[in-house]
């Protein structure tokens, strides 16, 4: 039997921040914010150096939870990237690139003397919305990351589904403009390239001739009046929902989650993706899907990850 007030340590890596908590009967008891660009520096450094840099960052914060709560039994880490269900290896990550099937979970080991569990960083927030808000129920969703890039992850009856290889929900990677913009993953026209953080950024300097500036300051000029960052915002919302439609007609669940740090701009984006949603989705799915903004205060992902972990743990011995 799965003990849930176990103490276990969860972290939601990201790509220019990551956060570490402690989680008890399921909520978050303690936690801690680090900045730690890794996007950037697995863009400017060699492969080696950016997966040390990685590993260290990740053991100084675990560590410092450890310190704080030596009973905690297991580490779970939501990772960006496609993360092999079986092995736990990071096989890529297009937003950092130069990670490769990668192993994170043996020398986070080492490190720490806890079992680390690797997850999808997009799965384990989903996981995270499902089990604070609807606890027991065999509901299904989909929840939407919108950061960085795009994350996505499955709940299906119940259960995270994460695919054979371990990249169901890649929706960032869904391809929303044939021939359109270059992705980490080796394609061109990903939706994240449109609709994530990184995709507002590209639009506006597409737009503006203005490079450099980030969704945050875009969102703020957007609210000042400037129409080329309103119209970033726009498309963003626009090709989101053209995607969601796509997933919808897959998996034709009733509950959508949006996360991720782009959810503060959400009003910028909503009456395009409004429009669109409804205009791409089968006529009989209109008006019956539930679309909310996650009100998990950046811990969802915190949250899934340390219970995937303890799920994982839990299945490995029943197994063993």
């Amino acid at each position: 039997m799965v003990k849930y007030s176990s103490c276990l340590i969860g972290v939601d890596v990201g790509g220019t921040n990551l956060r570490v908590g402690v989680v008890q009967c399921q909520r978050v008891i303690w936690e801690q914010r680090v900045q730690a660009d890794f996007s950037t520096f697995c863009h400017e450094r060699p492969a080696h150096e950016a997966l040390d840099f990685i590993l260290d960052t990740l053991a100084g914060v675990i560590h410092e939870a450890q310190v704080r709560y030596p009973e905690a039994s297991v580490v779970g880490i939501g990772f960006p990237g496609f993360i092999d269900p079986v092995t736990r290896r990071v096989t890529q990550s297009p937003n950092l690139p130069g990670l490769r099937d990668v192993d994170l979970s043996t020398p986070l080991f080492h490190l720490l003397k806890l079992p680390v569990i690797i997850e999808n960083d997009a799965l384990a927030a989903a996981y995270g919305e499902f089990i604070t808000t609807h606890r027991g129920s065999g509901e299904s969703l989909v929840y939407l990351g919108l950061g960085t890039g795009v994350g996505g992850g499955l709940i299906l009856n119940g259960r995270p589904y994460a695919g054979t290889h371990g990249v169901a929900m890649e929706v960032g990677h869904l391809i929303i403009e044939p021939g359109g913009r270059p992705c980490g993953c080796g394609n061109r026209g990903c939706l994240e390239q449109y609709a994530s953080a990184t995709g507002v950024a590209l639009t506006y300097a597409e737009l503006s001739k203005q490079l450099g500036l980030d969704a945050t300051l875009i969102a703020a000029l957007a609210q000042e009046g400037d129409d080329n960052a309103r119209r970033a915002f726009e498309l963003a919302g626009d090709t989101l929902a053209r995607g969601l439609a796509t997933i919808l007609k897959v998996v034709d669940v009733s509950r959508v989650v949006i996360g991720g740090g782009m959810c503060p701009s959400w009003q910028l984006m909503r009456a395009a993706f409004d429009a669109r949603l409804d205009a791409d989705l089968i006529p009989v799915l209109r008006k019956r899907i539930r679309i909310s903004i996650s009100n998990a205060m950046d811990r969802a992902g915190i949250v899934g990850a340390a219970m995937l972990a303890l799920l994982a743990s839990h299945e490995e011995r029943g197994h063993a």
